[in-house]
């Protein structure tokens, strides 16, 4: 009876935590497979509720040309979610907010390699860095989030 009662218990478990799972954004992310800052950025979103897929690959070239993402915008690791591109170290808020709404922006981009308190994955003890997040559509390229 003991042991009826456990597997009753675990099972119950899992159905419980499928809901859960089945609501955290999925989230692909392209990186080199020896990049620090690149494995901090995906802690950082797994620690904002995303389910992250890793992909190491040594051709990030390809995987920003295949997206479009031109040099200016470029940083070091790549990103997919619900066929949008985040580039570099956007915080995890900002790509919530681009999945929860209806536009055209094709994709997000924090270019180069801010580092800062306030930059997911390039946290310093410096304090906070100044650094915009963009906004890429087929009409341009916007600020999308300003951090001071």
């Amino acid at each position: 009876m003991k042991t009826f009662n456990n597997i009753l218990l675990a099972i119950t478990m899992v159905l419980t935590a499928l809901p859960a799972l089945a609501e955290q954004p999925v989230i692909d992310v392209y990186k080199s497979p020896y990049c620090g800052c690149c494995k901090h950025w995906v802690s950082h979103l797994e620690e904002n509720g995303f389910t992250v897929i890793e992909h190491a690959t040594d051709n990030m070239g390809e995987i920003k040309a295949r997206f479009g993402i031109i040099s200016e915008l470029a940083s070091c690791h790549t990103a997919v979610i619900n066929g949008k591109f985040i580039e570099g170290h956007v915080p995890a808020s900002d790509i919530k907010k681009l999945i929860s709404e209806k536009s055209d922006i094709q994709g997000l981009s924090a270019p180069g390699m801010p580092a800062g308190d306030n930059v997911p994955g390039m946290e310093t003890t410096q304090g906070n860095a100044k650094y915009d997040v963009l906004a890429i559509s087929k009409d341009g390229i916007e600020v999308y989030s300003h951090y001071e």
